[in-house]
């Protein structure tokens, strides 16, 4: 009877230690999980970034195309304008010497 006294409290201490030790692998295990959850839902927000940035990249330069488009219609008009208002100086001129020769 004395050895099993002896033997049921060592037997109840290595129980809690298996118990405890079991708590701590699970308790890193769902640590890990988790970790790897993180990771997941990142990845998955890093391609929705990347998405996002091609979309953007897209729209840029198809913005900077259209702004070097108005420009150069810019340019154009400006020397339209410039042309048209030399012409109207010039009939001016014609005319106001016209008239002082008269």
């Amino acid at each position: 009877m004395l050895s099993e006294s002896n033997d049921k409290p060592g037997f109840d201490e290595a129980l809690s230690r298996f118990n405890s030790s079991l708590s701590k692998l699970e308790t890193t295990i769902n640590g890990h999980l988790e970790g790897q959850r993180s990771i997941q839902d990142a990845e998955i927000e890093v391609q929705g970034v990347n998405f996002d940035r091609g979309e953007l990249a897209e729209n840029l330069d198809k913005s900077e195309a259209r702004a070097a488009r108005l420009e150069s219609i810019n340019q154009e008009v400006s020397r339209r304008l410039v042309t048209a208002m030399e012409s109207i100086r010039s009939v001016i001129d014609s005319r106001t010497v016209e008239e002082s020769s008269s």
